[in-house]
């Protein structure tokens, strides 16, 4: 009795005292987390009042983003809803009452209110805003005065789409303002002045003036599609679901049939009628039954014919409308009640539980109050409730819902049916369950059964699925578990599996765990099955969820909270997570392994995804240590026939899924009997005798037998000598296959096999695999064959290359390089050759105590590799070879500087140091360079020359404009001037380079802006220079702005950077870039990849004013090589663009001392009289500014002006006889003879005797050659 007294206590206090406290808790969590925005919008509303309403459009803007951010936490806004509305409010209400609201300014005060106040709607819903809204009796006609009067202002439109006038903001204000007002506890004629002093008003059958006037605006703003139309069917369903507005409901009521029968295609009826019909629904939400039963048929009759027609079929909200007032329809004929055959798990008050608790454990045997089958009978029996014939339209309207080919739809006709089903009978709801059971046959739609399954979650959750029905509905859950149909090339299901997760989520809320325990043993497997191998993210996590709620509530699953935390949202969101942490760590408990061995080889190995059946076959491998026995027989008993099934995707699932547990049960010691060896070795045969690489699939039955026999060679299955011969031509056949993924298949399957079965074969056969791989290299014209002939001599190990290892590495060499006929080049083949002669240099070198090579062809290698080698990758480092497909030489670029590294260690692995008679071995030294003597320098393996071209040769793409070649040309340099295992010497400038290039290997090389910066110090170092300004010259002079941007910027910080008290140094940098670019222009004559972004780089630097301070013998040296180099580039050239840098240039150069000047000058002025009129327009430009900047220098007062005329008058794009003879003029004012050697003709005749047979066709053929550019 006592702990009676004291649950009952406990109870009373809960119930009262803890209310206020939870309340306040709650509060100052919601303030904490809000504190800082909150203090700005306190301080926004603060000055709004004390300015009387008076805010600028910024502030409210500002607040506007502060509330968007709450969009999915609005209740962190709650507990300052009242602070923020109600002062706004009590301004728009005094504003109002002062100024009038026929006054035109009032809008202009109420507008920033009213944004703010509906951007809160948006972000916390209508329903808690209104709360705050002030509903005095008296601001009722002040109200819709102030709504007519917004009603009236025509919508302003502005510049931007995002930016808010706040007209609709104020509507809808409004609006919610007057749905709350319309609430007053008196009769409507009483407060409308319009009827003061009129006698007998409650006797008319007219609503009053006040009421029209609000249903009125409201009928006008059911045709809009804005937000006004949801606000005004609130304030209708407000209004004319009062006791005294039934007259106005009959009014609206004849005006939906008139408008709904007069409706057409206009734009404006197209609006109206879900207009119509959301209000509607919102007045039969609200109202009560007495009222809506009088309108209820009408409505029910609209819907009808509405539901049926052409209309509703092409828009999805208006189905989803109808649906929605169907049930309410419904609703409004069956009376509130609550079925007392409903089943009750546990009661939803915390005090009814506690003290069901507390009695509980003072008698053992009390248990939980259950509605028993018998007990359900009973009632049902007693229940006499008359039930209209309409219900049953309606239901049959209902289920066709969850038909619907919209999701929203079904949504809502689930709902319909949960809220209709309460209030019929047990055998009527039993009926509708039926009915909801038949949407899951084989011949309904994916549509029928997401929508089923919506239902039933609907029913389950408010206990109107009887535990006596979940025998029959398990088993229609677990099919939808696994629902996926194949639709053409892809499948559909996903949101079925989906829904059927939510079920089993409702499942675990409803029910207690008498009535789960069952249930959930037999629903676990297929949840966590959907949790770990689900393709689809949103159906883990719905599973996972469920698995989560059903463990949480029904209480003792085995291992069930270890499972909740390793599948958890997280977790999940990936699919190889899934599949090879999560399912794994999930299998180690016995009760789920076969469930999901089972959905492997059933659903996913056969799965259309390719990537999911290779995954599968991973996981499938990932689960064999938990019983190996299972998988090496069974399993692969079942696997086995299926490779030579006609279904493509299960074969090529088959042989992936074989060919990783074959590898497995390697791993696990797994002993293999003879049949199953014979079996596994029969696979690739019986495939090829069925000639199934041929047609629809064959590619990827190719790559899928390549892994085959590696995890075969792997697992060392014994192969007689004709089926080595097999595997070994199938494998030689793939590398000739023009698909890459499939030679890199095979070229990983060769060489295990190799090691394996070839490894003991005699000479012969070693020297035939070898020379056939050589002959196909240098001579097949396939380039198929040539890419995988490169990539299988990279596999074979030392035994096949020690015999023949010279001709080798010079065939390899030979394919790096581009050959000199266009036909025969392949960027792939060099690309494979580059990687392979890397490998192959690294197998020849290994340290291994069975290598073949002894030591004078050790040295003869080591020998090869610094000479041949090495210059070989140095050369494929500077292909720039370029296709319809880009700049295909790159990928030859990226693998020679992976090879370089690679190469490299190869020589500071074997470096040697000579010392008298003794020979050192640097074996992974990290020995610091000043420690290492060096007597015979010409002995050395790896000198400083060699260092220093290396370190050059990446510099050098480091800074060039493709961000990946920068990115891994970064990455390389930090790995070899800082790896730990591997010490490289005699590096030039050490110490310099690493204090320039960061330690960091998180470093983003891809961003300009920080690689440019950092490297560009290193021009401080003479070795590097060139090098590394023959890289940045590309990305000044591309053709990406941003890039264009970051690199000529850094380039001009470190010019200008302030040395203290040494100020020659900046005329030292000047002078030394000057000679390095003019050794770029002239190592690279005719290059139009590095001339013409040369060019544009000195362009440049001259219009930033860096050479213009040249010392006399420097600026002399400079000018002369400038107008040298362009004399070559730009004569006979037909580039437009490479013409108008160099004409640029030259005006430049025109500004420089007196004696450039001279030589410059003349062949400037040749362009005037240059065959393209836009180039000498161009140069017509330039001379113009020259005169104007230097005139003084050049010529004096009168003939400058005569110049400046004569130049600015000229129609320079006109024909180019004129031009000529203007041309002579110039060169006769500045006292200038044409020379002879005019770099403006063209390299061949022809186009001067074409201009003078057709001069009349020339401004026709630029036309042409710039449409031929653009």
């Amino acid at each position: 009795m006592n702990s009676e007294a004291t649950v009952a206590a406990s109870s009373a206090v809960l119930d009262s005292d803890s209310d206020d406290e939870l309340c306040s808790s709650k509060e100052r969590v919601m303030r904490k987390s809000f504190v800082h925005e909150w203090k700005i919008l306190e301080d926004l509303v603060h000055t709004i009042v004390t300015n009387g309403g008076a805010v600028e459009i910024s502030a409210v803007k500002r607040a506007q983003v502060i509330m968007d951010k709450y969009q999915e936490q609005g209740q962190l806004l709650e507990p300052h809803l009242e602070s923020i509305v109600s002062p706004l409010m009590n301004i728009v209400r005094a504003k109002t009452i002062e100024i009038g609201f026929e006054s035109d300014s009032i809008m202009g005060i109420i507008k920033p209110l009213c944004i703010l106040i509906y951007t809160l709607v948006t972000v916390c819903s209508y329903k808690t805003v209104i709360r705050f809204l002030p509903h005095q009796v008296s601001d009722l006609e002040l109200a819709v005065s102030l709504l007519e009067k917004c009603h009236g202002t025509s919508m302003v439109l502005s510049s931007l789409r995002q930016e808010s006038t706040g007209e609709m903001e104020t509507k809808c204000t409004m609006l919610l303002w007057l749905s709350i007002l319309v609430l007053i506890p008196f009769d409507m004629s009483s407060v409308d002045t319009a009827l003061a002093g009129a006698e007998n008003c409650s006797g008319k059958d007219s609503p009053p003036p006040l009421v029209e006037r609000m249903i009125t605006v409201c009928k006008d703003y059911l045709s809009n599609p804005g937000p006004m139309r949801k606000m005004a069917g609130v304030l209708l369903s407000r209004l004319v679901t009062r006791p005294d507005m039934k007259s106005a409901l009959k009014s609206l009521t004849t005006w939906t049939q008139e408008a709904l029968g007069t409706s057409t295609e206009d734009t404006n009826d197209i609006f109206l009628v879900p207009g119509i019909f959301e209000a509607m629904a919102a007045i039969f939400k609200v109202g009560g039954r007495d009222v809506l039963l009088d309108v209820a048929s009408v409505m029910w009759q609209e819907t009808c014919n509405l539901t049926k027609s052409v209309t509703a079929a092409r828009s999805p909200l208006l189905r989803k409308l109808l649906i929605k007032l169907t049930q309410r329809i419904g609703l409004t004929y069956l009376p509130q009640r609550v079925p007392l055959w409903r089943y009750v798990g546990t009661s939803s008050s915390l005090g009814h539980n506690l003290t069901v608790a507390a009695s509980a454990k003072n008698h053992q045997n009390y248990s939980l109050p259950e509605v028993t089958s018998a007990t359900n009978v009973k009632e049902v029996q007693e229940e006499e409730m008359d039930v209209p014939e309409v219900i049953e339209e309606i239901i049959e309207q209902l289920l066709a819902g969850l038909r619907d080919k919209d999701t929203v739809v079904r949504w809502s006709a689930a709902k319909g049916i949960g809220r209709v089903t309460g209030r019929l009978t047990a055998v009527l709801a039993d009926e509708v369950l039926a009915s909801i059971l038949e949407l899951f046959s084989p011949g309904e739609g994916d549509g029928s059964w997401h929508g089923g399954c919506l239902a039933l979650a609907e029913l389950a959750r408010r206990g109107l699925l009887l535990p006596e029905r979940l025998p029959e509905v398990v088993p229609v859950i677990i099919k939808a578990l696994h629902y996926d149909v194949r639709r053409g090339p892809h499948s559909v299901g996903s949101h079925v599996r989906d829904a059927a997760a939510y079920v089993c989520w409702a499942f675990g809320r409803a029910y207690s765990h008498s009535v789960m325990k069952g249930i959930l043993e037999e629903l676990a497997p297929h949840l966590l099955t959907i949790a770990c191998y689900d393709r689809e993210v949103n159906c883990r996590r719905a599973a996972a969820a469920a698995f989560q709620e059903n463990v949480g509530r029904q209480g003792s699953f085995p291992h069930g909270i270890d499972i909740v935390n390793a599948a958890d949202y997280f977790s999940l969101a990936t699919r190889s997570n899934s599949y090879q942490d999560v399912a794994v760590y999930i299998a180690q408990f016995n009760m789920h392994l076969s469930s999901f061995v089972e959905e492997l080889l059933q659903n996913k190995i056969c799965h259309w995804d390719r990537s999911l059946r290779e995954l599968a076959a991973v996981a499938l491998a990932s689960l064999v240590k938990y019983d190996v026995a299972f998988f090496g027989g069974m399993v692969l008993d079942k696997l086995i026939p299926c490779t030579l099934s006609t279904d493509l995707n299960l074969r090529h699932g088959a042989t992936l899924a074989i060919a990783e547990i074959v590898q497995a049960l390697h791993d696990c010691s797994h002993q293999f009997s003879s049949d199953k060896q014979k079996a596994i070795a029969g696979i690739v045969p019986a495939i090829e005798k069925a000639r199934l690489y041929r047609g629809k699939g064959g590619e990827i039955m190719r790559a899928s037998v390549c892994k085959l026999i590696e995890c075969t060679s792997v697992a060392r299955i014994p192969l007689s000598s004709k089926i080595q011969k097999i595997l070994l031509d199938t494998l030689n056949e793939n590398m000739r296959h023009p698909n890459a993924q499939i030679q890199v298949s095979a070229v990983k399957a060769l060489k295990q096999f190799v090691h394996t079965y070839l490894i003991s074969a005699d000479t012969l056969v070693i020297k035939d695999i070898t020379s056939k791989y050589l002959l196909l290299l240098r001579n097949d014209p396939n380039v198929a064959a040539k890419r995988g002939s490169a990539l299988a001599l990279s596999a074979l190990p030392n035994e096949f290359l020690f015999s023949d290892w010279a001709n080798i590495l010079k065939t390899l060499c030979a394919a790096c390089l581009v050959p000199d006929n266009p036909d025969d080049r392949d960027a792939e083949t060099r690309v494979n050759a580059v990687r392979g002669i890397a490998t192959v240099c690294e197998t020849l070198t290994c340290p291994d105590k069975d290598s073949r090579l002894d030591a004078t062809s050790q040295e003869s290698v080591l020998s090869v590799i610094k000479n041949d080698v090495i210059e070989c990758l140095f050369k494929a480092l500077n292909d720039y070879s370029v296709d319809n497909r880009g700049d295909v030489g790159s990928w030859v670029r990226e693998a020679a500087m992976e090879a370089l590294e690679r190469c490299t260690y190869i020589l500071c692995r074997n470096f040697t140091i000579i010392d008298g008679n003794e020979i050192k071995t640097m074996q992974t030294c990290t020995v610091d360079e000043d420690s290492i003597t060096v007597r015979h320098e010409k002995n050395a393996l790896f000198d400083a020359n060699l260092a220093g071209r290396l370190i050059g040769g990446i510099v050098k793409q480091a800074v060039e404009k493709i961000d990946k070649v920068r990115d891994i040309a970064g990455r390389t340099l930090q790995r070899i001037l800082y790896n730990k295992n591997i010490f490289v010497p005699s590096i030039p400038h050490r110490h310099e380079l690493e204090a320039i290039v960061p330690r960091d290997m998180s470093f983003n090389w891809v961003v300009p802006s920080s690689s440019f910066q950092c490297l560009v110090h290193l021009l401080q170092l003479s070795e590097y220079r060139v090098a590394f300004l023959s890289g940045l010259v590309i990305s000044i002079g591309g053709l990406a702005e941003s890039l264009r941007k970051a690199s000529l910027s850094a380039l001009l910080d470190y010019l200008n950077m302030s040395n203290d008290g040494e100020p020659e140094i900046n005329k030292e940098k000047e002078k030394w870039l000057s000679i390095d670019l003019l050794q770029i222009l002239q190592h690279h004559p005719k290059v139009d990849r590095v001339t013409i972004p040369t060019l544009k780089t000195v362009e440049n630097l001259f219009s930033k004013g860096i050479f213009l301070h040249l010392e006399v013998e420097c600026a002399q040296r400079f000018g002369v090589g400038i107008i040298n180099s362009l004399t070559i580039e730009l004569k006979g050239s037909k580039d437009v663009s490479k013409l108008l840098t160099g004409v640029n240039v030259l005006g430049h150069v025109c500004t420089m001392q007196e004696s450039i000047q001279n030589e410059a000058l003349p062949h400037f002025l040749l362009f005037l009289s240059h065959p393209y009129p836009k180039v000498r327009k161009a140069c017509a430009d330039q001379v113009y500014l020259l005169l104007i900047q230097l005139g003084e220098q050049l010529l004096d007062d009168d003939r400058m002006n005569k110049a400046l005329e004569l130049i600015g008058e000229t129609c320079w794009e006109g024909p180019r006889e004129e031009t000529n003879v203007q041309k002579l003029k110039v060169f006769d004012i500045f006292n200038l003879k044409v020379p002879s050697a005019q770099f403006t003709s063209h390299k061949s005749d022809k186009w001067g005797s074409k201009q003078k047979a057709d001069k009349s066709d020339e401004n026709a053929s630029y036309a042409s050659l710039i449409d031929s550019i653009h």
